[in-house]
């Protein structure tokens, strides 16, 4: 399975426990089950992403909040977006994936899923999270 797709359910996967507010094992199992997933390597990588969101989601959210234009809070955020801008931090933070490459795959996320704006909202916000981390800085070194 492609990574591209693996993000693409992460995406469903993390958006669904957003609206649910219910970010459980159990729940990621059923969000498996229900999907069909029986790729050893996509399971691995939703239990991962949605325990590592999970288990670092205050920092994730205090970045977040950092990185808005003085008028927005968190709670303005449609859950689709900040479901992709979630998925792209921990990524780069917590997995080293590449930012351009994370940025990347959640901009098209956002084009399929999220309204018209919401690309370069998203772009914005993470552009800023990898110059607050020095993330462009650590790549090139």
């Amino acid at each position: 399975m492609q990574r591209s797709v693996m993000r693409e359910l992460a995406f469903k996967l993390i958006y669904g426990l957003e609206v649910q507010k219910d970010n459980t094992e159990e729940q990621v199992d059923l969000f498996i089950e229900n999907n069909d997933i029986e790729n050893e390597i996509a399971k691995e990588y939703l239990k991962d992403i949605a325990k590592g969101i999970l288990d670092n989601n205050i920092e994730i959210e205090k970045l977040i909040s950092e990185n808005l234009k003085n008028n927005w809070s968190l709670n303005r955020i449609s859950k689709i977006n900040i479901s992709l801008i979630k998925i792209a931090i921990y990524e780069m933070l917590y997995k080293n994936v590449p930012f351009k490459v994370a940025i990347n795959e959640v901009v098209e996320l956002a084009k399929k899923y999220a309204d018209d704006s919401a690309p370069v909202f998203i772009n914005g916000i993470l552009a800023s999270v990898v110059k607050e981390k020095n993330l462009d800085k650590a790549k090139e070194e």
